[in-house]
């Protein structure tokens, strides 16, 4: 067998890891009887070290070392130096420790949920506290030439720094605070947004439907925290809750999760056996999901296309004016809760778990502080304090699955779908009127060409300036934000 041919037998090998174990965590945050939690952690663990082992062992080292002796060019190319450089990585961790850590992270969850449930932190503290001990523990093997933060930034967003983001964090607090300040004695109209799980769930559908999301290669299920998995190529599923409520975190979670899958199902499939069939970073992804939330969404033109749906199946819209729904919509105000945070203010519970993630991870801050020190920053940044942990350090799923270094790609994730909006519209300058009319074929295909269908192949900086023609800024959100938020504080 020559070289290239078992370069794809092996990615094609690992493809199979990664879906079993995707199942199975798909599975784990939906409809797993509670009693099995046990024995999934150890199968997750002992799937996942596997796959870990095919990619540190001699067979791979030298396949490693064949390929980088080869006259590589394109994608092949791409392939081996995403491949050499994840190579060197993950060699620098112990597989016993790896297996410890998965098989910690897979029990921790289930433990979150029920912390989270019962509002007890203590329940929770001492998986945290082991959690980020191990991922202290990996900075040091992987090493770091500013801040420690920066070896687990590499995870999720390739070439981002805590310097970086320090800077684009700070511009964009400082606007959003001035905006929220101007805001202030602004009183947006107050909906009844209650409506039953059964009629939620017809609404979700439909609107997954109009967006062209497709059934075929994947569905939609309830979860505790919503989220999209990608089981293989053809089977991008996404998750929901339903909240009775309020029904807007369940329809706009929807879209986002859809955004996922939808970049998810337009990924080239030629790149899932050179190992490059995976987002290109998590920002990329979050600007993905953003961009159907919002920039379609909470578009103008699409909720009104789909006021008259509303109206029949919501009863306490039965007597509201379209204008009076849309600005009740997109209120903006400070808020406890991330997932149901709105627009303009969404970004501020990003910085604020970036700002712990990095003193954690660093020593600054020890896990026993982070409720005071939760607290305190929501204070700090939106004026309001948790009653309690569920709604303020527990809220989150992603610290007990250990994904430190992933929670800036949401934010990171806001400023490349503004980006990505803005050169959208210079090249489709009718866009508010496709999406009117529901014709999403031109966005999506804008999207496929510039982002999609790419993968892992190039870099978010690269696909940025690519798609834009510019660096990543903060400059696009900013005007999008004051643009949006003048022209609504103008008509209440």
């Amino acid at each position: 067998m020559d070289t290239l041919k078992q370069w794809k037998t092996h990615f094609e090998s690992l493809n199979a890891y990664q879906e079993a174990v995707a199942l199975l965590y798909w599975d784990m945050r939906t409809h797993m009887p509670e009693q099995s939690a046990g024995n999934r952690s150890k199968s997750i663990g002992f799937l996942s070290t596997e796959s870990f082992r095919r990619k540190t062992d001699a067979t791979y080292r030298d396949l490693l070392k064949r390929m980088g002796e080869q006259e590589l060019e394109g994608l092949e190319r791409a392939s081996y130096m995403e491949a050499h450089e994840s190579y060197v990585r993950d060699s620098k961790i112990p597989e016993e420790e790896y297996q410890e850590f998965v098989t910690l992270i897979s029990e921790a969850e289930s433990v979150w949920e029920k912390a989270k449930d019962q509002d007890d932190w203590k329940m929770f503290e001492p998986f945290l506290e082991k959690i980020v001990e191990t991922e202290r523990r990996f900075v040091e093997y992987w090493g770091y030439e500013d801040h420690p933060y920066d070896a687990l930034l590499f995870d999720y967003e390739r070439g981002m720094t805590v310097e970086k983001l320090d800077h684009l964090f700070g511009e964009l607090r400082q606007a959003i605070i001035g905006l929220l300040k101007r805001l202030e004695g602004k009183r947006f109209p107050t909906l009844d947004w209650s409506l039953g799980k059964a009629e939620q769930m017809r609404l979700n559908h439909e609107w997954l439907n109009d967006i062209g999301y497709d059934f075929t290669a994947g569905r939609l299920d309830e979860t505790v925290h919503p989220f999209q998995t990608t089981i293989n190529r053809k089977d991008a599923r996404i998750t929901t809750k339903y909240d009775e409520s309020d029904y807007r975190n369940s329809l706009f979670g929807t879209m986002h999760e859809a955004g996922h899958a939808t970049y998810e199902q337009g990924i080239d499939p030629e790149l899932d056996s050179l190992g490059l069939g995976d987002g290109a970073s998590m920002g990329i992804h979050e600007s993905q999901s953003l961009f159907f939330e919002n920039f379609i969404g909470r578009n103008r033109g699409f909720l009104e296309a789909r006021f008259s749906g509303l109206k029949s199946t919501v009863p306490s819209l039965k007597d509201v004016d379209f204008d009076t729904f849309y600005a009740a919509v997109n209120e903006a105000k400070p808020s406890l809760i991330r997932i149901e945070a709105d627009e303009l203010t969404y970004a501020l519970h990003i910085i604020i778990r970036y700002e712990l993630e990095k003193r954690l991870i660093s020593g600054e801050l020890e896990v026993k502080d982070l409720p005071q020190e939760w607290n305190r920053l929501y204070g700090e940044y939106l004026g309001v304090t948790p009653p309690n942990d569920a709604k303020g350090v527990l809220q989150d799923v992603h610290w007990s699955g250990g994904s430190f270094g992933y929670f800036p790609s949401y934010a990171l994730g806001l400023v490349y779908s503004a980006q990505l909006n803005e050169a959208m519209r210079k090249d489709i300058p009718e866009i508010d009127t496709l999406i009117a009319e529901g014709s999403f074929e031109p966005i999506k295909n804008w999207l496929k060409e510039n982002i999609h269908r790419h993968g892992r192949s190039k870099t978010p900086a690269e696909l940025i300036e690519g798609a834009t023609g510019e660096e990543i800024t903060v400059r696009p959100l900013i005007a999008y934000l004051e643009q949006k938020y003048s022209r609504l504080v103008e008509a209440l």
